[in-house]
């Protein structure tokens, strides 16, 4: 079952968040992971959630959205979000 991985981000640090975005494509194809949304323009519709940049990325699994997580490939890029933005992150499976 395909699982997604959802953040909302909060860049702080522009100029070296451009470097993780660089670095974060070639990490996910060994786990079979793909963009489906990027950072594009949000719109509230309800409530009173406004994040200012959401990603979500999809994984044949939860397993692979995990390793790929925790791995060695995406470990610089992770450190490199963690110190240039602040995130909220979760996986979810999809139906």
């Amino acid at each position: 079952m395909s699982a997604y991985i959802i953040v909302q981000v909060d860049v702080k640090d522009p100029v070296r968040y451009e470097d993780y975005k660089r670095l974060v494509p070639a990490s996910l194809a060994k786990y079979g992971g793909r963009f489906v949304v990027r950072g594009g323009r949000t719109e509230t519709l309800e409530g009173t959630w406004s994040p200012k940049r959401v990603v979500m990325v999809e994984f044949p699994d939860v397993e692979r959205a995990k390793a790929w997580w925790a791995s060695a490939d995406y470990a610089e890029a992770k450190a490199l979000r963690q110190a240039t933005s602040r995130t909220e992150m979760i996986v979810v499976e999809g139906v």
